[in-house]
């Protein structure tokens, strides 16, 4: 919702005194100002947007001014003293706003004994409410088989009423993860997410093997929810030497001369590393398929990453977003075009929406990323350290944006290197940030959220667990 809020202030006008001496030569009166006995300012109250800016008070003074200005949100360039007429412009920086409700700053304005106060307030964005929502009830696979259908039945049963936990695999094909946080917290996520991060990796690198299919199938019949992603890694340069240790290869945009157009030209050695591991990836999806095994499918994540910041000139952080919105969704639709030739029929497609970013006032919206509801399932966003306010938020706009599709949170966990928390399931729940399912990322050996996070989210009756989950 990009409506901008003011609050309104009077302006106050500054006032001077002034003295009158005899123009002796002119034979009139010509004004002098004399020193003021009070500091004075053009406006009492900065009405800042927002988007915030810059904005000019001028300060009348007895002697020139220092000033000081709180929180760190607001700051204050000096300007040149005029010892004649008293006066000084300051100009104010006010930083962007993005936040619900409003805030207040001030800026001090001393000289000798005297001080006088400028305040500033800045109201943040509406809270945005859901509209209706129509959700589809049919996958966008043509001929999706029974198994999958009968996953995404079940996901659309709970949508609204209960929760799915889940859990992120530490980047490998296994459930550690998912075993540590029963060990502690005493029940299992109900879902597990495994990652082809390294099915590029030759073959014989005596650590990982992709063709053991056992970690999924061991999980599927525990009764546990499969769900699929991909760090798709490219070489670093066209001649790098791909390690059997995982070494020479990124997906980082910035790490690899990688171009994500050539991926789909025939002849470039981008389009071979392309076609070469999207044919490793679909083979082990259809064995999944054959031993009667549904997975939620969620590649290309975050694809937008920075690219639609607003303060400055941002870029997506992997390379398959990297040339912008039409070869994102180039890649997308050649995946899931390849994917319906190879009689792929078990997945629900999930895209990541990096939208605002957390911030309508620093990142614009990345509805131009967006496949289509043709070959979108499931929507989810990706959230770190966000309060329960900003789930709730972040929720409704994309619920508001894309009403034909469940919103999912596809991963979660603290911000700030573990110096911001992330909301508790029962108070995001509240706030109205009913996510089909929560995906706390891993670290170390365990999750981005704690034990007691754990136990508080299995102790609530909307959550639904391992154990929970029917015979699908």
């Amino acid at each position: 919702m990009k409506k901008y809020l003011y609050i309104l202030a009077a302006a106050v006008v500054a006032v001077m005194a002034w003295s009158c001496q005899k123009d002796t030569e002119g034979g009139g009166e010509t004004p002098t100002p004399a020193a003021p006995t009070a500091i004075t300012l053009s406006t009492s109250t900065i009405e800042a947007q927002r988007t915030g800016g810059d904005f000019s008070v001028t300060v009348t003074a007895p002697s020139r001014p220092s000033v000081s200005a709180k929180p760190d949100w607001v700051t204050v360039q000096d300007g040149t003293f005029n010892k004649d007429t008293y006066k000084m412009t300051l100009t104010l920086k006010v930083a962007a706003y993005g936040e619900y409700g409003s805030r207040e700053g001030q800026v001090t304005i001393s000289a000798g004994s005297l001080s006088q106060t400028l305040k500033i307030t800045q109201q943040g964005r509406e809270k945005p409410e859901i509209v209706d929502v129509d959700i589809d009830t049919e996958l966008v696979t043509q001929g999706a088989n029974a198994e999958v259908q009968a996953l995404y039945d079940y996901l659309l049963s709970q949508y609204g009423k209960k929760t799915i936990s889940a859990v992120m695999a530490d980047v490998n094909w296994n459930t550690t993860i998912a075993q540590n946080v029963y060990q502690q917290a005493g029940k299992y996520p109900a879902m597990n997410c495994f990652d082809f991060i390294q099915v590029y990796v030759p073959d014989g690198n005596g650590w990982i093997n992709y063709n053991d299919l056992t970690p999924v199938t061991s999980w599927a019949e525990a009764g546990g929810i499969v769900s699929l992603m991909w760090h798709f890694n490219v070489p670093l340069t066209e001649t790098t030497t791909i390690g059997t240790d995982g070494s020479g290869v990124t997906c980082t945009t910035s790490k690899t001369a990688f171009k994500a157009s050539n991926a789909l030209k025939d002849g470039t050695w981008e389009n071979k590393w392309y076609k070469e591991n999207l044919e490793k990836v679909a083979t082990i999806i259809l064995a999944l398929q054959e031993k009667g095994i549904a997975a939620i499918w969620r590649p290309y994540h975050e694809a937008a990453g920075n690219y639609y910041a607003l303060n400055y000139k941002g870029s997506a952080w992997f390379w398959w977003g990297a040339e912008g919105p039409d070869t994102f969704k180039a890649l997308w639709n050649d995946m899931f075009a390849y994917f319906k030739e190879k009689g792929i029929k078990n997945l629900i497609w999930v895209w990541t929406a990096q939208g605002y970013n957390g911030s309508m006032s620093e990142y614009d919206s990345d509805e131009a990323y967006y496949p289509g509801d043709d070959k979108v399932d499931v929507v989810a966003r990706d959230l770190y350290g966000f309060n329960a306010a900003n789930n709730g938020v972040e929720f409704t706009l994309l619920q508001n944006t894309y009403n034909h599709k469940m919103i999912t949170l596809g991963e979660c966990g603290w911000g700030n290197n573990g110096a911001t928390a992330f909301s508790s399931v029962s108070d995001f729940w509240t706030e109205g940030a009913k996510w089909s399912w929560f995906m706390p990322w891993y670290s170390d050996k365990y999750t981005m959220v704690s034990t007691d996070w754990w136990k508080a989210a299995f102790a609530l009756d909307y959550v639904i667990t391992r154990e929970d989950l029917p015979e699908l």
